[in-house]
């Protein structure tokens, strides 16, 4: 292919993805929108629900043993299809706050979010958070408003709570008729049209035919939902043409402005109108920054980073998996590139797409694209891999974890699989490894307490591994730089505090918030840091 032909063909593979996350509180219905997703898409033929132990069925996103038994998202997945012509990257994250760290990071790996809250909740307290780290990267965010289903609160309470809790501009696309047992459908602001919500045991019944209005004082309308109904409609968009925001594309794709649309996703309302709207307003892929320059997806030679690290997809072969999204050029099959942490080339013959837990071979992937590498250590949360240019994309972090347990082997002759264990799973980054500088303890850190239970019983049934977690008098572990002789004294007049992780950086704990404030006090050459970049020294 000449110069010209890949570029061409490149520019058309970049407008045409769509790479996003979807982020909520807990049980907003986010794995249920994302399955009805992956319904419309074609990616599967029946939408699981996500039900109790010993449920028969679970979201297609929800793979792992414990995902199942609990009827919760613990660990992000990568689901990719085509749609209409879009090649669509999508990312269903953890809504649990006790796996953020694993949201914030896929979070940094997508051009936008699509948001959805709980129309009887309104916005909650995770939702604010990960709001928060949109807003560091100024995350395009679409905002589905889910449950219209059921009574909840009034569409412009919801606004009110949106724009005060999250600081982002509502622009209704639709809006609902009704709600609860009076729920009718919505009204189609940009296409003026009506779309009729159907209830019923067969939740992918598709509802009734649209209708066209010719503006709302068309007749039809009444005829259609009731006078009642009618009237109440024309007063609100009355209110939202006076006060609301009316849809500014550039406002969407600078992070001030969310599109709102309404719907049932359990009942599959809504959705395929959500689907068509996102990827026509959703961002391509965009550039990316690195250490020494921004880095266009049109740019011809490859480049990615990896942002997320998963153990054991395979339990028959203990396999690790290595994410990488894609941010230019094209990778294809047997792509030999530089692994920029270490300086050497890797060649890369074995790369697959996702489906969840399926997997298949990827000839080649473009810039939005997420493809896993298998990984025998080799790749970090954090690693650039490109061409000959030295190039260390940013901003993948690490957080200094908030709760602290000493690992406990129940089985002394079990040592080596504990230790490889915890390699292993520690390095997908949601939970944390340190090791005392004067001890051989393990101490586990983590954002979320649930994380202990996680890896408890994934060293269980992974590892075959039996380990108890006790409470250890840590409050609180920083990360330390400075100058290296400062370091070195540090670490001589408090070794019974220090620690390293598991790539072996300097830390120290602390058993309470005023000895963290008092050795920052003590130590001002020293830099005590709460979060770090994921690339090892």
């Amino acid at each position: 292919m000449s110069d010209i032909a890949f570029l061409t063909r490149l520019r058309r593979e970049v407008e045409r993805r769509r790479t996003f996350a979807i982020i909520s509180h807990p049980d907003a219905g986010k794995t249920t929108l994302t399955e009805k997703l992956l319904l419309f898409g074609g990616a599967i033929r029946m939408a699981g629900a996500v039900k109790a132990k010993k449920a028969s069925r679970h979201a297609t996103s929800d793979w792992m043993a414990i995902e199942k038994e609990r009827g919760i998202s613990v660990t992000s997945s990568v689901m990719q299809f085509d749609y209409d012509g879009f090649a669509v990257n999508l990312l269903d994250t953890p809504g649990h706050q006790d796996f953020s760290e694993d949201t914030y990071r896929v979070l940094t790996a997508v051009d936008s979010a699509l948001m959805v809250i709980d129309s009887v909740k309104g916005v909650e307290t995770q939702t604010r958070k990960l709001m928060d780290v949109c807003r560091l990267r100024d995350t395009p965010i679409m905002t589905f408003i889910n449950k219209l289903d059921r009574d909840g609160r009034s569409p412009f309470e919801l606004f009110d709570d949106i724009e005060g809790s999250l600081g982002i501009e509502c622009a209704a696309m639709t809006w609902p008729i009704g709600m609860g047992k009076l729920f009718q459908g919505v009204y189609d602001i940009p296409q003026k049209m009506l779309r009729f919500f159907q209830a019923g045991e067969d939740k992918g019944a598709r509802p009734r035919e649209s209708v066209l209005v010719r503006g709302l004082d068309d007749p039809e309308l009444d005829r259609q939902v009731g006078a009642q109904a009618a009237d109440g409609l024309r007063h609100d968009i009355e209110l939202l043409e006076g006060a609301g925001y009316p849809f500014d594309h550039g406002r969407y794709l600078a992070g001030k402005q969310t599109p709102v649309f309404f719907g049932s996703a359990v009942n599959n309302f809504g959705v395929r109108e959500l689907l068509d709207a996102f990827l026509r307003h959703a961002p391509a892929p965009r550039p990316r920054q690195t250490e020494t320059r921004e880095v266009s997806p049109l740019e011809e030679p490859f480049s990615g980073v990896v942002f997320k690290i998963q153990a054991n997809m395979d339990p028959a072969h203990r396999d690790r998996m290595a994410f990488l999204r894609v941010n230019s050029g094209c990778f294809t099959r047997g792509t030999r590139v530089s692994h920029q942490r270490t300086g050497k080339d890797m060649l890369v013959h074995n790369a697959t797409i996702f489906m969840a837990q399926d997997r298949a071979h990827a000839d080649e992937a473009w810039p939005g694209d997420i493809i896993g590498i298998p990984n025998h250590g080799t790749l970090r949360i954090g690693d650039t891999l490109c061409g000959r240019e030295p190039l260390r994309y940013l901003g993948i972090p690490h957080f200094a974890p908030e709760h602290f347990r000493r690992v406990i082997l129940k089985n002394p002759f079990k040592a080596k699989q504990m230790e490889k264990g915890l390699q292993q799973l520690t390095e997908e980054g949601a939970i944390q490894l340190f090791k005392p500088v004067t001890g051989r303890e393990h101490i586990l850190g983590a954002v979320g307490v649930l994380q202990f239970d996680v890896i408890t019983e994934r060293l269980r049934a992974e590892y075959d591994v039996h380990i108890a977690v006790e409470p250890i008098n840590i409050a609180a572990v920083r990360w330390l730089t400075g100058e290296s002789a400062v370091l070195d004294r540090m670490r001589r007049e408090n070794a019974s505090v220090m620690l390293t992780d598991s790539d072996g950086l300097p830390a120290m704990s602390f058993a309470n918030e005023w000895r963290l404030e008092k050795a920052v006090e003590e130590w001002p050459q020293v830099a005590f840091l709460t979060a770090r970049e994921c690339v090892s020294a």
